[in-house]
């Protein structure tokens, strides 16, 4: 398959519809040294449509952001088929509005985003992760805490468990050798020190992936959302107070202010003619 992507290395930028899938984009992109550094689920089935629509993100969001953090310039088929742009093709761009990130997790209700251009980072040399078992939440809870007080800084900070029994705190490093080989041994006197991988993530995607929710609270709130949702399994990104588990959907309070976004669905799409809003 022929995928038309527009990679400028020397720019750092990258320009492409948005039907490739995101291991496609990252193979290419992989050529120049460089890379998205966004890690949604299902890579290979993901679409760049389908990361910037649900706004995707995964283990990585802690040491490199979101999506939004990487966009630049949008081209957008709106509910009437005009096709609108935001942002541009270069890093230092301040014409127009900041559309961009209105659509970004709109979910396809504002508008169609048909192309992207994309900001990128330079491929690591080298990665590593570790993890730490822990016997109960309250000590996964405080090794948390004292990676984030830490004079580390991880990529991924991630605490998954199965039936919230026996939680493991995960760290990811990436950079230079000598970066990762120093934060491993300051990760090491922290009890974090046992050889990982990022399988957990994986096994919780693949397993029964209808029944999984989300909730965001404040990082210093995660482990209660996990004490009151996260009993059959969960994965949470600790240091971004994200939280995925299988169960029922998170209480009312929880939820997004349909009203506020629905107000600005009618602005764009007057005669609905677009995705309505999720449940």
């Amino acid at each position: 398959m022929t995928i038309s992507v527009d990679h400028i290395p020397c720019d750092m930028t990258v320009t492409t519809d948005t039907s490739h899938t995101i291991a496609a984009l990252q193979t290419i992109l992989a050529k120049g040294g460089q890379w998205l550094p966004i890690d949604p689920p299902s890579p290979g089935t993901t679409t760049v449509l389908e990361l910037l629509a649900r706004n995707l993100s995964g283990p990585r969001r802690f040491g490199y952001g979101t999506i939004r953090d990487y966009v630049i310039g949008m081209k957008i088929r709106l509910a009437d088929g005009q096709e609108i742009k935001c942002g541009g093709k270069v890093v230092k761009n301040v014409a127009g509005y900041d559309l961009q990130k209105l659509f970004i997790g709109a979910d396809n209700t504002l508008g169609a985003i048909v192309e992207a251009t994309f900001k990128l980072r330079p491929r690591p040399e080298c990665e590593a992760m570790m993890a730490r078992r822990c016997e109960s939440l309250s000590e996964a809870s405080s090794t948390i805490e004292r990676i984030i007080d830490s004079p580390m800084t991880p990529a991924i900070l991630d605490l998954h468990a199965v039936n919230a029994t026996a939680p493991v705190v995960v760290l990811g490093f990436d950079g230079t050798r000598e970066e990762v080989d120093w934060q491993i041994t300051r990760a090491s006197e922290l009890g974090v020190a046992e050889p990982a991988n990022l399988e957990y993530e994986k096994t919780f995607w693949e397993s029964a992936p209808q029944s999984i929710q989300k909730i965001s609270v404040l990082p210093s709130k995660l482990i209660a959302a996990v004490e009151q949702y996260g009993g059959t399994r969960f994965v949470a990104r600790a240091g971004n107070g994200i939280l995925y588990y299988h169960g029922e959907p998170p209480s009312q309070e929880n939820q997004l202010p349909r009203h506020l976004w629905q107000l600005t669905k009618s602005a764009f799409d007057p005669k609905n003619l677009l995705a309505s809003l999720a449940s």
